[in-house]
């Protein structure tokens, strides 16, 4: 194992969570449409509501106008999606100027709730509402002092038509200050808006240029720190034309010293969406693993335990499947370690639990400890119960891999970022929850990186835990986690 070169800064849990979060939230690292489309309907979880979020935005829009007014005529140039209702907000907030609003389309075709609510509150005081269908409406931009682009956010992608390319093409042209809102509509399309400013939301997006003002709109620190459906994202997506594997193929290697181990993580892949689950495990148990379900595909090894002898078939099974699962039940024989030191190499994707984290095993993809388990592989000491974010972090980035650390708040991290689960519950400590766990993220990490795996397998474990507590109280099993988990990944 690689000697750690780095120096650890000892605070308490709050401070360094505090610092951590305070750091992030300033360097200001512009994100992704998907990473925001996570961050928002994280906050919907946690009871920010997505009406609360375009009034803080459409009140920050508004104060930018003001600043930029040269008169006070304000035209709105909108599309029917959030971007448009955010502006309908800001409308209403310059309600003492004049202002008209373009609906490019129908009213009735606005597409959310939160903008349709904001849309009819103008309808309903008068303001002057248009809607357009034909470009020649769009002749008299020139006619205003400012024009205000909320015709798309930042989900629109490849060749624009329409009214709306006829809105961008009358708004590039029209040689006023035009002001784009959170993104320049069709920004990566083949038509884009050219304005002289955009004011975006609580972070820059990726991709844009020119002027930029980034506006709070009340998305605190946490919500991107703390995981949430949002993170489900990415691992939740089936194309309809999936064909048997392509969402998939995970090979679970336990078993030996215990059965029930690698039968857990086996079957909760499954429950996780994997296609195609095979254990790997030693004769001593591998008919006891396939009784488990009939929906398992069991290859017996050669010996009682994992052993270096098997090498040449595990070597063919790795390559047959996307993502390795590992040490879940393996025990502890000296030759097991020494397998397992040979067999880690092998696995270009790889979960490492339980057993495979000995002292001395490489570390590779996505490791689950425990608290006892991080403190064999971390180089300095921690105390009981505190392990501060930092050391998380660098522990990540300095081993390569990425960390999900098991525990009353699980703490996520690729040596780059820090997330933070607080699903589950004390019910979750009966034995085999671990595994559960381990076998999630080798389903998740067949579809997106490691680091995005362990999020989101963190959240769906413990909310399936969650879920299986209101039913069964602290008597649950994790049999009973791993029927949850469907419902689980409901977002």
């Amino acid at each position: 194992m690689k000697t750690p070169a780095f120096w650890y800064i000892y605070f308490s849990r709050f401070e360094i969570l505090f610092y951590h979060l305070r750091h992030i939230y300033y360097l200001m690292r512009p994100i992704s449409s998907a990473e925001m489309s996570a961050v928002d309907a994280n906050c919907e979880y946690f009871g920010l509501l997505p009406l609360q979020l375009m009034e803080n935005a459409g009140a920050a829009l508004a104060r930018q106008i003001r600043t930029r007014a040269t008169g006070d005529k304000i035209v709105i140039v909108a599309g029917r999606g959030n971007n448009a209702g955010d502006a309908f907000v800001a409308a209403r907030h310059l309600g003492d100027l004049r202002v008209t609003v373009l609906l490019l389309g129908r009213s009735r075709d606005i597409a959310t709730e939160e903008a349709r609510r904001n849309w009819k509150i103008l309808d309903e005081m008068g303001f002057d509402l248009k809607e357009v269908r034909d470009p020649e409406d769009l002749d008299a931009l020139s006619s205003y002092d400012i024009v205000i682009d909320a015709v798309f956010g930042t989900g629109v992608r490849g060749t624009v038509r329409g009214i709306e390319a006829s809105a961008i093409e009358a708004m590039n042209s029209c040689k006023r200050t035009v002001i784009s809102v959170d993104v320049p509509s069709g920004m990566g399309t083949d038509k884009e808006v050219k304005p002289k400013l955009t004011v975006t939301f609580h972070r820059p997006k990726v991709g844009m240029s020119g002027e930029v003002e980034v506006a709070s709109i009340g998305i605190p620190p946490a919500a991107e720190f703390l995981v949430g459906p949002g993170d489900l994202i990415p691992v939740t997506f089936r194309s309809n034309q999936s064909h048997k594997g392509n969402n998939g193929r995970v090979l679970v290697i336990g078993g030996g010293a215990y059965s029930g181990a690698p039968a857990l993580s086996a079957m909760a892949a499954l429950r996780a969406g994997a296609d195609i689950v095979t254990v790997a495990t030693p004769s001593a148990v591998s008919k006891t693993v396939a009784g488990f379900s009939p929906n398992l595909i069991v290859r017996e090894l050669s010996k009682d335990h994992l052993s270096s002898d098997d090498l040449d078939v595990l070597r063919e099974l790795i390559l047959l499947h996307d993502v390795v699962v590992v040490g879940m039940g393996l025990g502890r024989d000296p030759k097991t370690k020494d397998a397992l030191s040979r067999l880690v190499p092998l696995c270009e994707k790889v979960v490492m639990d339980a057993d495979a984290l000995l002292p001395g095993v490489p570390l590779k993809g996505v490791i689950t400890p425990h608290e006892g388990e991080f403190r064999r592989i971390c180089p300095v000491l921690i105390s009981p119960g505190k392990v501060p974010l930092d050391v998380v972090k660098n522990v990540a980035k300095d081993l390569e891999v990425t960390v999900l650390l098991k525990g009353k708040t699980d703490l996520i991290s690729d040596g780059l970022v820090v997330r933070g689960n607080k699903t589950g519950n004390p019910g979750m400590t009966v034995g085999g929850t671990g595994d559960v766990l381990a076998g999630i993220t080798g389903a998740f990490y067949c579809k997106t990186s490691a680091f995005q795996a362990a999020v989101a397998a963190a959240f769906v474990n413990g909310r399936a835990g969650d879920i299986a507590c209101a039913e069964k109280g602290f008597g649950l099993t994790a049999t009973d986690v791993i029927e949850q988990i469907p419902v689980a990944m409901r977002r």
